[in-house]
C-alpha cells in the first residue's frame, strides 16, 4: 500500500510539472552584472536557473545570455557578494548589481550564553564548522581541530580510543583538572570522546578571557563550545557517511639486529672488565619485534541520521558506529553511539526541546609498557622454540628482569575497558513582552566506565609467569547535573542595540569508585570471571566518592551603537564546594570588551581599501575549580605498613600524605587581548590579528617534601606561583571563484606563545617533577621563576671521555671511558646537582597550519598542512638499559667504540649510573610539519543523482598523517603530560597515518 502510495505521489508530481512546464516555455536572456558600490563589471558570475543544474557565468565584461523558462527564477552567485534570487517574469534583459558580501560580519557565532553577530564580537573566538570536521578521518572531533585554529594546541595520541590532550594559548593551570571546558549544547564536559563527529553542527573556541570568564568557575584552561545538529523543517532527509581504511604507523623507530645487538653487548661486558657474553657475534637479523608486535589496523566508521519536521516540530535522529583496530596486535576500539533531538514550538511565544546521547564503547587494551618493550628486547631472542615455548632471554644469559618477551606479555594480558554514558538535557523559552526571553535548561550525565584485567596462572618465560591467577576491577560511575535559567532582554532603538542577559547555574559532580580484586579466579570465557569465583580469602575491595556542588550567578551587556561602537561587559560570581571550609570559598570574574568597527565611520566610505576593518579588545578573569576536594582538609590514609597501638592491641595506623596549608586560594587568571579584523577585496581576503597577555595568579601546585618532615611520598598543596602566557595570533583566509568553474579557498594560521613563571612564593625556591623512570630521585623538569613552566633542567654534556685516565682525573666520579662528560658549571671542580641548567622547553612556541579547499565542476580537494616549532622532548627512551636491553640502530652506528671514534654518543654503556641522570643528550627538538589530511571527492551530476532517487551521491579517498617530517629519535613527536611532566616521552603509543575511502549519501 505504502509502495502503491508512493508511485501515485511521483506521478502526481511529474504530472504537475508537465503542466507548469506546458505553460513556460524557454526564452533567451542576457544582462550585465556590476557591483553595486563603484558600477564595475563582474566577470565569473555564476547564473543558474533555480532548481535545475544549468547555467552559465558572466564573461570578463560582466555580461551573460542564458536559456531558461519565461516563470523561472535566476541565482546570481559570487564569492565576495551576496547571492541573489531574480524572477524572469517573462523578461529577455536582465541587469542586477550585486552587493559585497558582508556575511563574515552578519555571520553569527556561538558565545557564551547565546550567539552574536561576528560584528559585535569583542573578544577572541574562532570557529569551525561541522563540514570542516566530518572531512578528517579522525575519530574524536578534537583531533579535527588540529592546525585549523590559531593559538590552539593539540596532541594527539595513538591509542584507539583516546583523547587528544588540547591547550589553548599556553598552560592555564598545573594541579588537578588543567583540561578545557567543553559545553555540548549547553551541558558542561570535561571530554566529548562520546560524540560522533558527524553530529556536530560546529565549535566555538573562547580563546580569551573576556568570552572565557561568563564560565568562570572552570574557564581558565579555556572554553569549548560544541552545537550539534538539530532538526530542520521540511520533508525527512536520510543520510549516510561511512568510510572503511588501513592505519599503518609512521616514522617507526629501527633496532639493532641480532649480530649488531651482539657486538654492542660483547662491548659492554668488555667496558665492565667482564667475559664476551657471545662467543660468535654472526648471528644474522634475529627477530624483529617491531613487526611482530606492530600491524597494519582497519578501521571503519558509520554514521546514519534522519532529518526532518513541519511547522510546529522538527527532529534528528541519527546513529552511530566505528571499529577502530590499534597498531599493537590484540588492541582493539568499538563505539556505538545514538542520538535524538526535538523541537516543539507549543506556540508562538514558547518552545520547548531535548536532546539526549548514549554512547557505548568497548575496547580490548594494550600493555602499558609495551613499546618500552619493543625498545628493549633483545633480538637474539626467537619469538617461539621450536618446540612451540617462547623464546626466553634468560636461555641467552640476558635474563635481567627488564628484558622480556613482548609477544608473551601480549598473549597474557588480558584487560578491557568499558564505557557507558547517557547525557542531554531539555530546555524550555518563552518569549514575552516582545524582548524578553526566558529560558530554563536542565541537563547532565550518567556514566559508568569499568576496566577489567585478569592474569592467568601461567608460565612464558623466567620472568614473565604467574603461580595464581588475579581478577580486577575497577568501577568508576558518574552522576551529573547543572540546572541553568537565563533571562534576556534585546532591544533595539533606532541606531542603539543593546543586549542584557540575567543567569544562574547550579551544579553537582558525583563520583563513585570501586575498586575490588580476587586471586584464583578459572578462567573459561572472558565473559565468566567473576571476584566470587576467587578464594574467599584473598578478595579486597575498596570503594570512594566525591561529591561537588556549586552556585553561579552571572549577568552580561551588550550594546552597540550604529553597527559602530561595541561594549560587553560581564560579570559572574561561583561558588565551589571544594573550598568550603577555607577563607575563599566564592569567586568574582569580571570581564569588559570594546570594539570599533572603523569601515562604518563616514570618512571610510569612500576608501577602496578595505571592506571591513575593526578593532577590539578585552579584559577579563576566570578560575579554576577543577581541584580535588577540600584541598584545605589535612588528609591521612592507612596502610598494612603503619601499625598504632591501643591498650597493647595493634591497630592498623595512618599517616599523612599530603600536607596543606591554613587556607587555600582560587587560582584566577587575568587576561588582555587587543584584536584587529581586516576584510580586503569584497572580502576575498580577511585576515584576523591578535595580541594576548595571560597571567594565572596564584597557581596551585602539589610539590614533593622531604621525608625529614615526618611523612613518607609526600606532597605540599597550595598556592605556589604566578605564571604568563603571552602570545600573538595572525590567521588569514582568501576566497575566490575563478572564470573556469573553480572555487578555492586557502587559510593559514599562525600562533605565538611565551610561557613565563613570574614568581615562585615558596620562597623562590624551585618546585620539581618530570620523572624519567631512569635512576630513582632524578627529576627532569623545574619550574623556577623566570622559566618556562616545567622546563627541561640536568647537565650540559661536553663530550665523552676519551680514556679511563681522562675520566679519573676529572671532577666527575664513577666515570670511565665512553661515558658522558658533564661541564662543571660554577667552576668548583666538582660535578653534582649545583652544575645542573635548563635543557629545554616543552611548551611549544609557535603551531601553525595551512587548509585549502578546491572544488571544480564535481570534484573537490581538501588539503591541510599543520606543523609546531620551538619545542623540545626528553627522549627517555634512549636511557632504557638497566641491563641487556636492545639499541637503535642510529645509536649502534653513532656509538663510542674507542678513542676518537665520538665525542657525541657514548658507549654500549649508555645505561651507566651517570649517564643516566638527566643531561642534554636526551633533549631533541620536537619541531615537525605533517600533511595532516588530503581528501579528494567526486559527487555524481544532479541528474544522475535524481534518477537513482537520492539528493547526493559523494564518493571520496582520505589519507591523513600520510607525510611527516621531524627529527626526533622517537617514534612520535607528539608527547604530552601533565603542564609539569609534559614532553618526557617514556612509553608513547606511536601515531599513524589513515588511508581510508567512503561515501556520503542523502535521500
Amino acid at each position: 500500500m505504502k509502495r502503491m502510495f508512493t508511485r501515485i505521489s511521483v506521478l502526481t508530481f511529474l504530472g504537475l510539472l508537465f503542466i507548469s512546464n506546458a505553460f513556460a516555455q524557454n526564452i533567451t536572456i542576457t544582462g550585465v552584472v556590476t557591483d553595486a558600490a563603484d558600477r564595475s563589471a563582474i566577470p565569473a558570475v555564476s547564473i543558474q536557473v533555480k532548481g535545475t543544474t544549468s547555467g552559465t557565468q558572466t564573461d570578463a565584461s560582466g555580461r551573460y545570455s542564458i536559456n531558461a523558462p519565461s516563470n523561472s527564477t535566476l541565482l546570481f552567485t559570487y564569492i565576495g557578494y551576496t547571492t541573489r534570487e531574480v524572477p524572469v517574469n517573462n523578461q529577455t534583459s536582465v541587469n542586477i548589481a550585486l552587493q559585497s558580501d558582508v556575511q563574515n560580519l552578519e555571520q553569527v557565532v556561538v558565545v557564551g550564553y547565546g550567539t552574536q553577530r561576528k560584528i559585535d564580537v569583542t573578544g577572541s573566538v574562532s570557529t569551525v564548522k561541522g563540514e570542516d570536521i566530518t572531512k578528517q578521518a579522525s575519530v574524536n572531533p578534537v583531533s579535527s581541530l588540529q592546525g585549523r585554529v590559531a593559538g590552539v594546541n593539540i596532541t594527539n595520541n595513538g591509542a584507539p580510543g583516546s583523547s587528544p590532550q588540547i591547550t589553548i594559548r599556553g598552560t592555564g593551570t598545573i594541579y588537578g583538572n588543567t583540561g578545557v571546558l567543553y559545553v555540548v549544547d549547553g551541558v558542561w564536559y570535561d571530554d566529548i570522546n562520546f560524540l560522533n563527529p558527524a553530529d556536530i553542527a560546529n565549535i566555538s573556541i573562547l580563546k580569551d578571557a573576556s568570552s572565557q570568564s561568563i564560565y568562570g568557575i572552570r574557564a581558565a584552561n579555556g572554553v569549548v563550545l560544541v552545537t550539534t545538529n538539530r532538526g530542520k523543517r521540511g520533508d525527512a532527509t536520510v543520510n549516510y557517511n561511512g568510510y572503511v581504511g588501513i592505519q599503518s604507523v609512521t616514522n617507526a623507530v629501527d633496532m639493532t639486529n641480532a649480530t649488531e645487538y651482539a657486538t654492542a653487548v660483547n662491548e659492554l661486558y668488555g667496558l665492565l672488565n667482564q667475559e664476551p657474553l657471545f662467543a660468535n657475534t654472526n648471528l644474522g637479523e634475529g627477530t624483529n619485534w617491531r613487526d611482530v608486535i606492530l600491524r597494519d589496523a582497519m578501521v571503519t566508521n558509520h554514521q546514519i541520521s534522519v532529518n526532518g519536521g513541519g511547522e510546529k516540530s522538527t527532529y534528528n535522529l541519527s546513529l552511530g558506529y566505528l571499529n577502530q583496530d590499534g597498531n599493537v596486535e590484540n588492541n582493539n576500539y568499538k563505539r556505538y553511539t545514538a542520538r535524538l533531538s526535538s523541537d516543539f514550538q507549543i506556540f508562538e511565544p514558547l518552545k520547548v526541546g531535548y536532546n539526549v546521547t548514549g554512547s557505548s564503547s568497548a575496547s580490548k587494551d594494550a600493555p602499558g609498557s609495551i613499546f618500552r618493550g619493543l625498545y628493549a628486547a633483545s633480538p637474539v631472542v626467537p619469538v617461539f622454540n621450536a618446540d612451540g615455548s617462547y623464546g626466553d632471554p634468560n636461555s641467552f644469559n640476558l635474563g635481567n628482569g627488564s628484558n622480556m618477551n613482548p609477544q608473551a606479555t601480549l598473549d597474557f594480558y588480558n584487560q578491557r575497558t568499558a564505557r557507558y554514558k547517557v547525557t542531554g538535557n531539555v530546555f524550555a523559552e518563552l518569549k514575552f513582552l516582545k524582548d524578553f526571553t526566558f529560558k530554563t535548561s536542565f541537563g547532565g550525565d550518567f556514566g559508568q566506565d569499568e576496566v577489567r584485567s585478569y592474569t592467568p596462572k601461567y608460565f612464558a618465560t623466567t620472568a614473565q609467569n604467574a603461580t595464581i591467577s588475579v581478577l580486577g576491577v575497577n568501577r568508576v560511575e558518574t552522576r551529573n547535573w547543572i540546572i541553568e535559567n537565563t533571562l534576556s532582554y534585546d532591544k533595539k532603538i533606532e541606531d542603539h542595540n543593546f543586549t542584557v542577559l540575567l543567569g544562574q547555574t547550579a551544579q553537582r559532580f558525583k563520583s563513585y569508585s570501586l575498586n575490588a580484586s580476587a586471586q584464583n579466579v578459572p578462567f573459561n570465557s572472558d565473559a565468566d570471571l567473576y571476584l566470587s569465583l576467587g578464594d574467599a580469602a584473598s578478595r579486597v575491595i575498596n570503594d570512594s566518592g566525591s561529591l561537588n556542588t556549586a552556585a553561579s550567578y552571572f549577568g552580561r551587556v551588550n550594546y552597540s551603537f550604529a553597527n559602530k561602537y561595541l561594549l560587553n561587559a560581564s560579570l559572574r560570581a561561583d561558588g565551589a564546594s571544594q573550598f568550603f571550609g577555607g577563607e575563599d570559598v566564592w569567586g568574582y570574574f569580571p570581564s569588559v570588551g570594546a570594539g570599533w568597527v572603523i569601515t562604518n565611520e563616514e570618512f571610510m566610505k569612500d576608501q577602496k581599501i578595505f571592506t571591513n576593518l575593526k578593532l577590539r579588545g578585552s579584559w577579563g578573569k576566570v578560575g579554576n575549580a577543577g581541584v580535588p576536594i577540600n584541598p584545605t582538609t589535612q588528609l591521612v590514609s592507612q596502610g598494612a605498613g603503619l601499625i598504632a597501638f591501643f591498650g597493647g592491641l595493634p591497630y592498623t595506623g595512618a599517616g599523612i600524605t599530603t600536607l596543606v596549608p591554613p587556607a587555600i586560594f582560587w587560582e584566577r587568571s587575568a587576561g588582555t587581548d587587543i584584536g584587529l579584523e581586516m576584510g580586503f577585496m569584497k572580502n576575498r581576503l580577511n585576515v584576523e590579528l591578535d595580541y594576548y597577555n595571560k597571567t594565572t595568579e596564584q597557581a596551585i601546585f602539589d610539590i614533593p617534601i622531604f621525608g625529614s618532615l615526618g611523612t613518607s611520598n609526600s606532597r605540599l598543596i597550595g598556592n605556589q606561583a604566578d605564571f604568563r602566557n603571552r602570545g600573538f595570533e595572525f590567521s588569514a583566509t582568501w576566497s575566490d571563484k575563478t572564470a573556469g568553474d573553480l572555487t578555492y579557498s586557502i587559510s593559514a594560521n599562525l600562533g605565538i606563545n611565551n610561557n613565563k613563571v613570574l614568581n615562585v612564593t615558596t620562597g623562590n625556591n624551585p618546585i620539581y617533577a618530570g620523572g624519567t623512570g631512569l635512576v630513582s630521585g632524578a627529576l627532569a623538569t623545574r619550574t623556577v621563576a623566570g622559566r618556562p613552566i616545567g622546563e627541561f633542567f640536568g647537565y650540559q654534556v661536553a663530550g665523552i671521555f676519551q680514556s679511563n685516565e681522562e675520566a679519573a682525573a676529572s671532577p666527575q666520579a664513577g666515570t670511565t671511558a665512553g661515558d658522558f662528560k658533564y661541564v662543571d658549571q660554577n667552576g668548583d671542580g666538582l660535578i653534582d646537582g649545583r652544575d645542573r641548567i635548563a635543557l629545554g622547553n616543552p611548551n611549544p612556541k609557535y603551531n601553525y597550519g595551512v587548509n585549502t579547499n578546491f572544488a571544480y565542476r564535481n570534484f573537490d580537494l581538501t588539503i591541510d598542512v599543520q606543523g609546531v616549532a620551538g619545542v623540545d622532548i626528553y627522549n627517555a627512551n634512549l636511557g632504557y638499559r638497566f641491563g641487556n636491553e636492545n639499541f637503535t640502530k642510529e645509536f649502534f652506528d653513532n656509538r663510542w667504540t674507542g678513542p676518537g671514534s665520538t665525542n657525541t654518543y657514548p658507549s654500549a654503556k649508555i645505561g651507566g649510573a651517570t649517564n643516566y641522570l638527566p643531561n642534554d643528550f636526551y633533549v631533541e627538538s620536537g619541531a615537525y610539519v605533517r600533511l595532516r589530511n588530503v581528501q579528494l571527492g567526486y559527487s555524481l551530476p544532479t541528474e544522475l543523482v535524481n534518477k537513482w532517487k537520492m539528493r547526493k551521491f559523494r564518493v571520496f579517498a582520505n589519507a591523513q598523517n600520510a607525510l611527516n617530517f621531524f627529527g626526533y629519535r622517537g617514534f612520535s613527536p607528539e608527547v604530552g603530560g601533565s603542564p609539569t611532566n609534559a614532553g618526557i616521552d617514556a612509553n608513547v603509543y606511536p601515531l599513524f597515518a589513515t588511508y581510508n575511502v567512503g561515501v556520503n549519501v542523502t535521500f
